[in-house]
């Protein structure tokens, strides 16, 4: 696959020193409860998302990597308050929306916009690509009807589709052009930030580059703020400033893209960075064994020591936390705290 060269990404930051934080979470957690029996009773709880803190910068592109499983759509969900967290904190530009409402949060919704991983079913099949385009422009800003539809063809324009693609359905367009409808609907309340849920893993490998292109020409033109949730690392490495390595729930490691690359700290990034085509060779290889962990049933202490090559005795019965080891990245591992 062809990728832009990570070159022409000009949002290179150090977040922590150049930038604001648009996005913040503390201590945040999502458990989903378990019921069985007769009178089904909660049995236990599905531990999505366990103690995450993270905080996203304006105009900054975080990755959010890991396997399926890890936590990574739910803690995207939890952002944009389509779930409610069991605990912790959620800021956003400076408001703590965590206990606001659905009506409280509604004046919010048109800053936080979403593009789902699957653009067939994500897109309304009865509704033509005009009322897509247009329903969060009703719902969100007063404009005429008139304002609303040169609206509609200018973000056609602007994702690469004639205006005329306004009259047609879903089912008249491949993957690619309807991901870019997506695309244009969630722009269309002029958000600050955008969350990408997998958005390229069901296209073409050629259709994939394309659409890359396009989400990295929109963030310089619109000035936008991405949460990158991903499983391909490649795609990752060129698409975001910065990435958040997730494993059963709980962030394993933060950096930015070139120190993560360079030189990744946690056992679990090292396999994966290591499973990516066209890494260093003489880099060493860590096999990942096994399976993730059920989440309704997190080990004791390190939740990754049951598949670590470097697990010791305090990784079965201690949690590590997040670290800083200077320049922005952050490890959840025993073996840099002994």
């Amino acid at each position: 696959m062809t990728i832009m060269n990570s070159e022409t990404q000009t949002n290179s930051l150090t977040p922590s020193e150049t930038k604001e934080k648009l996005v913040e979470v503390k201590n945040l957690k999502k458990y989903f409860p378990v019921k069985g029996g007769i009178l089904k009773r909660t049995i236990g709880h599905v531990k999505a998302v366990e103690n995450v803190t993270l905080s996203i910068y304006q105009g900054e592109t975080l990755g959010l990597v890991g396997e399926s499983g890890s936590g990574k759509s739910t803690l995207g969900h939890l952002i944009l308050k389509l779930l409610d967290p069991t605990e912790g904190k959620i800021i956003f530009n400076g408001k703590d929306i965590t206990s606001y409402s659905q009506r409280k949060i509604r004046p919010y919704r048109k800053n936080m916009q979403m593009i789902f991983q699957d653009p067939y079913s994500s897109l309304n099949p009865r509704m033509s690509v005009g009322d897509l385009i247009e329903e969060p422009l009703i719902l969100h800003d007063r404009l005429t009807k008139k304002e609303r539809q040169n609206r509609i063809i200018e973000l056609l324009h602007t994702v690469g589709l004639d205006e005329e693609t306004r009259f047609k359905y879903p089912h008249e367009f491949s993957g690619g052009q309807l991901q870019r409808i997506g695309i244009a609907r969630a722009l269309s309340s002029r958000p600050s930030l955008v969350i990408g849920d997998e958005p390229v893993s069901l296209l073409d490998v050629s259709v994939q580059s394309q659409v890359l292109h396009l989400m990295s020409d929109l963030q310089i033109k619109f000035n936008l703020t991405y949460l990158f949730i991903s499983h391909d690392l490649s795609v990752v490495k060129h698409m975001c400033d910065r990435i958040a390595v997730m494993y059963l729930g709980r962030i394993a490691e933060v950096a930015p893209k070139h120190s993560l690359y360079k030189e990744p700290l946690h056992p679990y990034t090292k396999a994966l960075i290591a499973s990516v085509p066209g890494v260093d060779r003489k880099r060493e290889k860590v096999k990942l064994e096994g399976n993730m962990p059920s989440p309704s049933n997190h080990p004791a202490g390190c939740p990754f020591h049951t598949r670590c090559p470097e697990s010791h005795n305090r990784c079965t019965v201690e949690r590590p936390e997040l670290i800083n080891m200077g320049n922005d990245h952050y490890v959840a591992c025993h073996l840099y705290t002994e």
